[in-house]
This record gives C-alpha cells, sequence and structure tokens, in this order.
C-alpha cells in the first residue's frame, strides 16, 4: 500500500509539471527521503530496536540544535526535528527490557523538550511535551484503533482549521487569536495560496510556483516565501485537490501501518502521536519543505512497525519484565505494512 501510494505521489508531481515551468524536485525529494527512512526504520528497528531509536533521537536532537530558530525559514524544520526526536526517545522507551533503561529514555526525552525551550522554538517544545505526556498517558492501553482515530481526527481539524483561515471563515472569536499568533504577513499567504488554487483545481499551477504566482511572495523581501507555510495549501496549489488527497493518503497510509504493527500498542500510539504533531505542524508551518523532517518521519514510523527480533517466526516472544511485552497483534497474524 505504501509503495502505492508514495508512487503516485511521484508520478502525480510529475504529471502537474508537464508542460509548464514548474520544478517538481521538491516533491519528488520528499518522497525519496520518506521511503528511504522509511526502509532503514524497518531495518535498524528489527535488529537493534533499542539502538536505533535512541541514535534517532539523538540524531535529530543534533540537526536541531545546528540551525537557530527562525533563521532563513528553518523555523519549521527546527520544531519538527525536536517533536520527532521526543517520539524517538519514548519510542526507544517502550522498546526497552529494562526499567532502568526505560527511565533513562523518557528523560532523553525530557530533555530533549526542555532543550527545545532553550533553543527557542517555543512549538517545539510544546510538541514534544505532548508527545510525551500522551506516550506516558497510554502506558496500559490496548485497544490502539480508537488512539488512531482521533489522532486522525485531530490532523484533519488542523488541515480545516489552515483552510478555513485561509477562506477568512472562522468565528471572529477564533480567527483573532489565530491571526495574531500566526501573523498578518503568512495569512496573506494563505489568502494567495487559496486563489491561486481555485484556478487549477486538477493539476494545480505547477508544483513550486507559488513563489512567481503569489503577490504577496513577490512583494516580500524575505527569500523564504516561495512557499504558503502551509503543506495542504502547497499541494493545492502545486498539484490541484488531487495532489492534496494524495498528501492526505500518505498521512493515512502511515497510521495505518502502525495499526497494522507489531509492537505493543503503547509504542504505536507514541508514534502516531508524533507524526499528528508533524502533521499539525505542517499544516500551519513550512516543515515538510525540508528532506530531513520527511526523512525523519518515515525513519520514525519504520521504527514503530518493524518487527522486533523475538517476533521473528520460530521463536516464541521470550521473557520480559514488561507486563505489556506479550501483546498480541490486533488483527490476528501480522503482515508487513507496505
Amino acid at each position: 500500500m505504501g509503495t502505492a501510494v508514495l508512487g503516485c505521489c511521484a508520478v502525480w508531481a510529475l504529471v502537474c509539471a508537464a508542460g509548464r515551468t514548474a520544478r517538481p524536485e521538491g516533491v519528488l525529494l520528499a518522497v525519496l527521503a520518506v521511503a528511504a527512512g522509511y526502509a532503514c526504520g524497518r531495518i535498524a528497528g528489527s535488529l537493534l530496536p533499542v539502538a536505533a531509536a535512541t541514535a534517532a533521537a539523538l540524531a535529530g536532537l543534533g540537526l536541531a540544535c545546528t540551525v537557530p530558530d527562525g533563521v532563513s525559514g528553518h523555523g519549521g524544520a527546527h520544531a519538527a526535528q525536536f517533536t520527532l526526536a521526543v517520539g524517538a526517545a519514548c519510542g526507544a522507551a517502550w522498546a526497552a527490557r529494562s526499567a532502568a533503561l526505560r527511565l533513562a529514555l523518557r528523560l532523553l526525552a525530557v530533555a530533549i523538550t526542555a532543550m527545545a525551550l532553550v533553543a527557542g522554538s517555543a512549538v517545539g517544545c510544546v510538541a514534544g511535551a505532548l508527545v510525551l505526556l500522551c506516550s506516558l498517558a497510554v502506558a496500559r492501553t490496548r485497544r490502539r484503533l480508537p488512539g488512531l482515530a482521533g489522532l486522525a481526527l485531530v490532523a484533519a481539524v488542523a488541515v480545516g482549521g489552515c483552510w478555513a483561515t485561509a477562506e477568512d471563515a472562522l468565528p471572529g472569536a477564533l480567527s483573532a487569536p489565530l491571526r495574531d499568533r500566526l501573523g498578518e504577513h503568512r495569512v496573506r499567504l494563505w489568502h494567495d495560496a487559496v486563489q491561486i488554487a481555485e484556478h487549477g483545481p486538477l493539476r494545480g499551477a505547477g508544483p513550486d510556483r507559488f513563489g512567481e504566482l503569489s503577490p504577496t511572495a513577490q512583494q516580500s523581501p524575505a527569500a523564504t516565501d516561495d512557499t504558503p507555510y502551509s503543506a495542504p495549501l502547497q499541494q493545492a496549489v502545486g498539484q490541484g485537490l488531487p495532489g492534496l488527497a494524495l498528501l492526505g493518503m500518505a498521512f493515512g497510509w502511515l497510521l495505518y501501518a502502525l495499526w497494522r504493527s507489531p509492537r505493543r500498542t503503547p509504542a504505536v500510539l507514541t508514534a502516531a502521536a508524533a507524526l499528528t504533531a508533524l502533521a499539525v505542524e505542517s499544516a500551519f508551518g513550512n516543515a515538510l519543505s525540508f528532506p530531513e523532517v520527511t526523512a525523519g518521519a518515515g525513519l520514525l514510523a519504520g521504527l514503530a512497525t518493524a518487527r522486533l527480533p523475538e517476533m521473528a517466526p520460530g521463536s516464541g516472544p521470550g521473557p520480559s519484565p514488561d507486563p505489556f511485552a506479550g501483546e498480541p497483534p490486533p488483527l490476528g497474524p501480522v503482515r508487513a505494512a507496505h
């Protein structure tokens, strides 16, 4: 399923770019980054589940600390890297067998969240804290489908709120504080994006053409205003409504893969919470414009869907001090989600 969805994303980007001065390279790079990250996560998570997730958390923290927040339009990537790093650390804690190691990894997640605040990324700090709290709250949850459905609803509400803000369709009580938080300049970029998308609902205007079509972007001295700072609106502008639907299908595929994951439910819901936080950040920012973020999202999903070493065919589950280690897969025999 994942291969088909990512393949359609790549093909549709090329279709929308055909015959135009469009640049589909960014979309193709993002698709490649997700696929590569997911494959690496599946492999590393099967061989060294704790070490691989811990390394991913530390790598995400290192990447986030190398770029100051708000510099050269990298604020969205900054917050997203902190969010994914916290999700990886919490996932490593759920994969650990030792109680002491689990505690140490959760303290690492707390440290990453605090580092986001110190580094000036308030969004990354809040998102990381929410992921950490979600990971602790689902410690004794056994049914993953309601949790995944709730997270999907959160992502849908974020996209709907973004579009409603761009259309000036929100009530005044909600619109005013949101506009103050986003800034008038970003809201004007969103208005331009909706107007451009309305002129090409099927194929859009072509990938990576927003900067040359948006009056607000052309009048801005900032070189980073070549995107509307919203992944759904960017998809609608460049690839029309089918492109927007494909973006939603890609997120749905990640949640489906997590639903079918052989990992324990708390670990699955932790990864889903981190990916949902990334989806919300992407709806209101430019996080998905950076390949390191898309690769990190694929890596986290791969780690959370990898088969643990003791789950190999012909082997037993092995002893574990964790009361949830023997939890069966939710839908009978486990099949790899692709």
